[in-house]
């Protein structure tokens, strides 16, 4: 995210979301090239171990030989959103709005200080509860509840109450921890599945059924109006021809002059002139 104002030499958030647990990791940073990318992502794997794939926009900073190197020595997979189409990164999306929701509310009138709150903001979001897996990202990072600020002076009571010198009951404890923990994933990916359809199904029930086969004509839908001058010019350019598709909506389109391209399949309609 960003530029913001600058605060501490910082201008943006870079922000990472796990697809599951929906933990959330940002660092304020003063660029946003391959770099500081590679080193934010470096510390990321050290804390949590690789991941099985990477989803990114198309980006500079994502899309760059020192990216790829990296992805590569972690045995990591990258994948790229469609062009135009920031529904493909939904779950950062959401993150994104909900951290600049929870700085607004808490910088007040000295916008410089982002930086020093965003530490608490995250710890906001992550102690959170989430709908769709059932529980806060907290709970399923590490086990049990977070203790907020106001149990702290018990700290030394729950400190005593969980000690156990006997090593054999303290191991069984342990094993039972870590099966309680994987119950508790097997059940936020339930429930994830479960909200997830029920979304999806009242979104697609929005959305008329549009059949695209290669070779037909279409028109494209341009998010960015700003490209165009003037009240009464149209939102949709074209026509262009489509030359593949793509499981999931995706199409590819021919135009007159210049490459290929791909889009989602919502942002085209069916040209009859």
């Amino acid at each position: 995210m960003g530029p913001f104002p600058s605060s501490r030499g910082n201008k943006y958030i870079l922000v990472a979301v796990d697809y599951l647990l929906k933990w959330v990791e940002a660092k304020a940073l003063p660029t946003n090239d391959a770099r500081v990318v590679g080193k934010f992502l470096k510390s990321l794997f050290a804390r949590f171990g690789a991941p099985r794939a990477i989803i990114s926009d198309r980006g500079t900073h994502f899309c760059n030989d020192q990216f790829a190197k990296v992805m590569h020595k972690y045995g990591v997979t990258h994948r790229l959103s469609t062009a135009y189409h920031p529904q493909t990164s939904g779950q950062v999306e959401v993150s994104n709005r909900g951290l600049k929701r929870i700085l607004e509310r808490t910088i007040g009138q000295n916008r410089a200080s982002w930086s020093k709150k965003l530490d608490d903001a995250l710890w906001a979001f992550r102690t959170a509860y989430k709908t769709p897996i059932g529980c806060t990202p907290y709970k399923l990072v590490y086990g049990k509840p977070c203790h907020l600020p106001m149990e702290l002076e018990h700290k030394p009571y729950w400190a005593l109450k969980q000690a156990n010198i006997d090593l054999s009951v303290a191991g069984d404890h342990r094993k039972i921890q870590l099966n309680e923990l994987n119950e508790l994933y097997d059940q936020a990916y339930e429930n994830s599945l479960i909200y997830k359809e029920k979304t999806k199904r009242i979104h697609d029930s929005k959305i008329k059924n549009r059949v695209f086969n290669v070779g037909d004509r279409v028109l494209l839908f341009n998010s960015i109006l700003k490209i165009f001058s003037g009240k009464l010019k149209t939102r949709r350019s074209g026509p262009f021809t489509i030359t593949k598709v793509f499981p999931y909506g995706t199409v590819e389109l021919s135009q007159a002059n210049g490459p290929n391209f791909k889009v989602n399949g919502h942002r085209i309609k069916h040209y009859f002139g």
